[in-house]
């Protein structure tokens, strides 16, 4: 049998790609990453980077571009086949890896290379590549006995089948509940493209009348919309308690043993290291120095929030009041409320708002923006082989006309894909004897799909969330380091990683750039400067109660971590009732289950590392302050960006990299001023 997986092509050939690939596949090439290893030690030594980490890296490279776009499909067009072929492998990576974490010839070979004459005439990327391994090699538990590096090597593969549990179980519950409704009353103030989009889920399942669902566009249109607040209130009820122990779908698909198991062996794992907490161990890897570092940060910010989200809730409860007559604002009038008192005082209606960013206009102006920034060009290329009909495929030149690096984009909502939205790495850039490979890229959302012939209308968050997911894109392809480990985001402090994609949604605010993203689906109209006026107007609004509500996730992340007690268990709502103590305004019902869908730190990449949403935004908004200074499409300072950060990959410390742009250490000032928290 021909296994796509196994042909070393230069991009993925996802048509063919069955289920019953990927075992073999993954099998076959642990064999050879093992047996690499194997031969390159049996030398003995001396060893240099060509000799033993460049081939290694080629081989994990191989590694890694067959699993990626099974991991990717795993995630956009799940089926129960490609679960279980998808779950059989993660035992044998994490096995693989923390193998190689531990293996102690092979860090003492990395050592020597560190401690040997080669190391001065290696370039800044390959020292940091060896610095990092030596750290990662302590971290993965080299220095254990074999007692103890044999639990570590359980726990790690006990982690990963949970997270994959964890992704599952929300999935599952997101498909399973859908609400049919048959008198067009009930849906009474939904604007006519969330009826549209609402018809035709009805339509694709062979049904009259309309249908909502869980995925985000649906839920987000009668949160905001529907007059009817008993249907809000079950959704709200449906959505809040997905893999739960409540709800519609009490028991079924419950993440609660999974969330106690996680945090239980995450604890362990950072014990086992000689760390006190999985917080402390999580820092190893990031700019944050101590967890009172990171606590301190997040208190100084709610402190300055607090009063502000206060005021915010106490205008909107007044407004229910006297408005419409509500004296007891739910958890689930929050968002309908705030859309009325937004139209209210603003006169700004976010459905008006859509109608001038038509995804036909946003994705090329966001195109047209970048390259005013940095002399790109960036092109569709129509023939690619793709997972799903919605997908479009790019590339980007650079003004030498150099490749620089390929894209997907796939935009839209819908059923067997994971809610959310993120950027992950198809192909990383590589320079070896066989020439330079260059970044491919998956960016992913889930924004309303079109409906009939209208193209697909964004709003501005939605705007916003596609430029944030471009910002990560483009840190991944316009990497000029040539060696894997650094190249990229590899290697990037988790905590700075979100500086280029939150830096990327300061355009979404500017006129200049509106020109480029906005014209009314209809008449071609740019943005009004009326209607952009009363955007600005309301920019900030509720600013406080969205501050402590990211604040509240950050907290509530670390310190289940940090306060983690073996003889108490996670006590993951009492931590979590807590910190709302702390920082929260909006008041939530008992049955909320929201830690049960929090897949970011359970099943994602920031267990103990939420704060990095803060943390970085106040690097890309000082970042941002100098373009403010400078001009917006400054060129001078966008290349300086170009070629001090997006470049650079995780080849230095991520706070060098700031002060080489911005000429000194961040502060928090443009944060504030941003968000219209006074310092």
């Amino acid at each position: 049998m021909n296994n796509p997986l196994l042909e070393n092509t230069e991009l993925p050939q996802f048509s063919k790609i069955l289920p019953e690939h990927v075992e073999p596949a993954i099998t076959q090439l642990l064999v050879e990453a093992r047996q690499t290893i194997a031969d390159k030690l049996q030398s003995g030594g001396p060893y240099s980077w060509h000799n033993l980490i460049e081939p290694i890296e080629d081989k994990e490279d191989r590694l890694n571009k067959a699993w990626s776009p099974v991991s990717h499909m795993n995630s956009v067009v799940n089926s129960d086949a490609m679960r279980d072929a998808y779950n059989a492998c993660l035992g044998k990576l994490s096995e693989y890896s923390t193998e190689v974490g531990q293996n102690r010839d092979l860090y003492a070979a990395y050592l020597s290379i560190h401690d040997s004459a080669e190391f001065a005439q290696l370039d800044r990327a390959q020292q940091k590549i060896i610095n990092n391994a030596l750290r990662d090699f302590h971290l993965s538990g080299v220095d254990l006995p074999a007692d103890k590096q044999a639990r570590y090597k359980e726990i790690s593969q006990q982690l990963s089948k949970l997270a994959s549990q964890y992704e599952e179980h929300l999935l599952d519950a997101t498909n399973a509940w859908h609400k049919h409704i048959t008198h067009i009353d009930d849906l009474a103030g939904l604007p006519e493209s969330a009826l549209a989009q609402a018809k035709q889920a009805a339509e694709a399942e062979g049904k009259e009348g309309w249908l909502i669902n869980l995925q985000f566009p649906s839920y987000l249109a009668i949160m905001t919309y529907a007059d009817n607040r008993d249907l809000r209130h079950e959704h709200y009820q449906a959505f809040s308690t997905r893999a739960s122990d409540q709800g519609p779908h009490a028991g079924q698909w419950d993440n609660t043993k999974v969330m106690e198991q996680i945090l239980a062996l995450r604890h362990e794992k950072a014990q086992l290291l000689d760390f006190n907490n999985y917080a402390e161990y999580s820092l190893a890897t990031k700019m944050a120095k101590t967890t009172d570092d990171v606590v301190q940060f997040l208190e100084d910010l709610a402190d300055k929030s607090w009063r502000q989200a206060r005021r915010d809730l106490a205008e909107l409860k007044e407004f229910a009041a006297t408005e419409h007559k509500l004296h007891d604002l739910q958890a689930w009038d929050i968002g309908y409320y705030s859309e009325k008192m937004r139209q209210h005082f603003y006169q700004l209606s976010q459905e008006e708002v859509k109608t001038y960013f038509p995804a036909t206009r946003v994705i090329p102006g966001l195109f047209s923006i970048v390259e005013k920034l940095y002399g790109l060009q960036i092109s569709e290329i129509k023939t690619f082989d793709s997972w799903h009909p919605d997908v479009h495929f790019y590339q980007i030149l650079d003004k030498t006309g150099q490749l620089r690096g390929r894209f997907y984009l796939d935009l839209y909502a819908r059923a067997k894909k994971r809610g959310g939205a993120w950027m992950d790495d198809c192909v990383c850039r590589k320079l070896s004897s066989a020439g330079l490979q260059t970044p491919v890229a998956y960016l992913t959302c889930n924004f309303t799909p079109p409906t009939g012939a209208a193209p697909a209308l964004l709003t501005h968050d939605e705007v916003q969330t596609l430029f944030h997911e471009f910002g990560h894109g483009l840190h991944h392809m316009l990497t000029q380091i040539d060696h894997l480990g650094v190249s990229g985001i590899n290697g990037v402090e988790w905590d700075a990683v979100e500086l280029p994609s939150q830096f990327m949604e300061n355009w979404c605010w500017e006129k200049e750039a509106l020109s480029l993203i906005s014209a009314h689906y209809q008449t071609g109209e740019t943005l009004p400067d009326a209607l952009f006026e009363k955007m600005l107007a309301a920019k900030n609004f509720q600013a406080g109660m969205l501050m402590v509500r990211q604040l509240e996730f950050s907290l509530f992340d670390f310190k289940i971590h940090q306060h983690y007690d073996p003889s108490k268990g996670g006590r993951i709502y009492q931590i979590l009732q807590q910190v709302r103590d702390q920082v929260a305004v909006v008041k939530v019902p008992e049955f909320n289950r929201f830690a049960h869908s929090f897949s970011h730190i359970f099943a994602g990449g920031y267990a103990a590392g939420y704060y990095s949403y803060k943390w970085a935004e106040v690097l890309s908004a000082d970042a941002f302050s100098l373009f403010e200074e400078k001009g917006i499409f400054d060129r001078a300072t966008g290349e300086s960006f170009l070629h001090n950060v997006l470049e650079q990959g995780g080849s230095d410390n991520a706070m060098n990299l700031f002060k080489n742009f911005r000429g000194r250490e961040p502060n928090i000032d443009a944060l504030l001023r941003h968000t219209g928290i006074a310092a």
